[in-house]
């Protein structure tokens, strides 16, 4: 007799599939930075509809997610490479969202407006030019100067939705002026930090 072949029992699916999502990128500092992120255009709508109120509420959120990304990343050695480039990114489209919104509503000053944007694009342009002179990674660390400048700007942003330039006068001019007085300053430190590095790696181009 012919014996029946054997029943043919489906594939199981194997325990290595490739991971189609990158899940370890989406850990906890990095959704709440994703959120930051999906928070510039309510704040933007907010912004635009003269919601001051709840704009800063969105702000001060936004303002949060910073802070715990940061904290949690370090805690427990949470940190990725998408991470690295995703935070200052979120960090600098907040600011400069609520800056140009905020100027275009005639509540903070254009010329304020004028110093950050300038600073931010000679970090920018002279980041990329250290990059082509010398094929390297520079090392970015922000300065305290740095740190300093976006508390100021963050501080005036708050400042500004809360209404201080009618409520108290002077200490919202005594804020605009040191604001725009450390950002410039510390654009200005972090071209002399530039030039210093790239004197470092070619310094035939100061002879």
């Amino acid at each position: 007799m012919l014996k029946q072949p054997a029943p043919v029992t489906p594939l199981r699916a194997s325990r290595h599939r490739p991971n189609l999502v990158p899940w370890h990128l989406l850990n906890i500092p990095n959704l709440l930075t994703l959120t930051r992120l999906f928070l510039v255009p309510v704040f933007i709508a907010l912004l635009s509809a003269h919601r001051f109120g709840y704009a800063l509420y969105v702000f001060c959120a936004a303002g949060l997610t910073d802070a715990l990304d940061g904290t949690i990343a370090r805690w427990f050695d949470a940190r990725t490479e998408i991470g690295a480039l995703l935070d200052p990114f979120a960090d600098k489209l907040l600011l400069l969202s609520a800056f140009v919104g905020l100027s275009l509503e005639n509540v903070i000053p254009g010329w304020l407006l004028g110093v950050i944007i300038t600073r931010d694009i000679v970090i920018v342009f002279g980041y990329l030019l250290l990059i082509l002179y010398t094929d390297e990674r520079v090392p970015v660390r922000p300065s305290y100067l740095g740190k300093a400048a976006t508390c100021l700007q963050l501080a005036a942003v708050v400042a500004a939705l809360a209404g201080t330039s009618e409520s108290s006068p002077e200490l919202w001019y005594l804020l605009l002026y040191a604001t725009v007085g450390i950002t410039a300053l510390s654009g200005m430190h972090y071209a002399y930090q530039g030039l210093l590095w790239l004197r470092s790696r070619e310094p035939q181009m100061f002879e």
